[in-house]
């Protein structure tokens, strides 16, 4: 009679440990789904400023809602899985670090929102220059949007810290940036006002850097347990 006891009781355990891996598993593929949805708002938010294209930008800034929603419906995943099953504390850190990360990328799509908006008060303008590194920003944020997803799902501590470490050549660009757009105010006057939304432009840029970089950062807690700044 113990022994059957015992042996209903370690299936019930493995059956337990089944669905929480699988509701696991579900929640990797929500965030990356959320991850390549942030990732493609920065995409487009960058077109739409180089090719002056005001329907691509209001697009953006219509759809907002969806990375909203998708941050709330992950949330409630998590929050769900934390009081039915009672995780270990290594399961744990993994959710917690899923609900840091959740927050970052809805920030991320915010601030596509942002540059999109930027985007539409200077799309009939005259640049007054050349879009060389803000296109150039993009691309490095992207990518560390992207890895640091990758990193996370692959348990990929080299990774993240390759991401965590790019945050250095965003800042650089953003300073080269700035430093242009200083220059062009101080040769005339009347650049001032577009120079400061291409700035901010870029300032948005660097901040989704710095989220992509905590994303890397709860990527090494999840895995260490130890929180990198």
């Amino acid at each position: 009679m113990g022994i059957n006891t015992n042996i209903k009781k370690v299936k019930r355990g493995v059956n337990m440990r089944t669905n929480f891996d699988k509701e696991l598993d579900l929640l990797n593929k929500e965030l990356i789904k959320m991850g390549s949805l942030v990732e493609d708002k920065i995409k487009a938010a960058v077109e739409a400023l180089i090719n002056r294209d005001a329907n691509l930008a209001k697009n953006i800034i219509e759809r907002d809602i969806e990375v909203d929603n998708m941050e709330r419906d992950i949330e409630s995943k998590c929050l769900k899985l934390i009081l039915r099953q009672q995780p270990v504390a290594g399961d744990l850190r993994l959710i917690s670090s899923i609900l840091k990360m959740i927050t970052d990328l809805e920030r991320i799509g915010d601030h596509a929102q942002d540059i999109s908006e930027i985007s539409l008060l200077i799309l009939n303008e005259k640049y007054i220059k050349e879009l060389t590194h803000i296109p150039q920003m993009a691309e490095v944020v992207i990518y560390m949007v992207k890895r640091s997803i990758d990193a996370f799902v692959n348990h990929d501590m080299d990774l993240a810290h390759e991401v965590i470490k790019l945050d250095d050549k965003v800042d650089y660009l953003f300073d080269i940036i700035k430093d242009e757009l200083i220059l062009l105010i101080r040769e005339d006057a009347d650049n001032g006002e577009q120079a400061i939304n291409f700035l901010m432009i870029a300032k948005y840029f660097e901040r989704i850097g710095d989220h992509a970089e905590n994303i890397a950062e709860w990527v090494v807690f999840s895995i260490t347990g130890e929180h990198v700044n």
